[in-house]
């Protein structure tokens, strides 16, 4: 089946977007390692891309909250499960890695979890940048942590309503006031 490729401009640079034409299989940053290595083959076509552009637009403009668009993603089992969580954590809000891999029943593989978060195919749609290390700090991201920082800024000021907002990460100590 043919991959298709588009790139497409957003307020935190120009991402490449690909898939088959009916399901999005990668987001990816261009200076990425991911982005670079998949390219061989594909066609340029954005025709595909057009309800994915659609949502993403949307989501910088603060107007969706969540994203319904079909996705392949292709990984190991456990990827799939931390990729799946993903999408349960709250707009606007953070987990640690370790309430990542608490919520998916594995309470050790905060290490792992970390591992798969940072192949996720499909960042900013699949939530990872939503993710932070155990004492609130901006961890890895495959955009870098400037982007992962305007994101989850972006987010918190949608649903604060203020612009400038900050947003608070939940720490271990949380977790055991609830």
């Amino acid at each position: 089946m043919t991959t298709y490729y588009h790139y497409h401009k957003t307020p935190i640079g120009t991402v490449l977007l690909a898939g088959n034409g009916d399901h999005l299989k990668l987001l990816g940053f261009p200076q990425g390692a991911m982005a670079r290595r998949h390219q061989n083959g594909w066609k340029e076509d954005s025709k595909p891309f057009k309800e994915v552009e659609y949502q993403l637009d949307n989501y910088f403009a603060g107007k969706l909250r969540v994203f319904d668009l079909p996705l392949e993603l292709t990984g190991t089992k456990f990827q799939q499960t931390v990729w799946n969580e993903l999408n349960e954590i709250p707009y606007g809000e953070t987990w640690s890695y370790g309430e990542l891999a608490r919520s998916i029943g594995r309470p050790k593989a905060s290490r792992a979890v970390g591992g798969a978060n940072g192949l996720n195919p499909i960042p900013v749609i699949i939530p990872c940048h939503r993710v932070v290390g155990s004492n609130g700090k901006l961890t890895g991201f495959g955009g870098g942590i400037k982007t992962k920082e305007y994101l989850l800024k972006l987010e918190k000021e949608v649903i604060t309503g203020i612009v400038g907002a900050t947003f608070r990460t939940r720490y271990k100590r949380d977790l055991h006031e609830e």
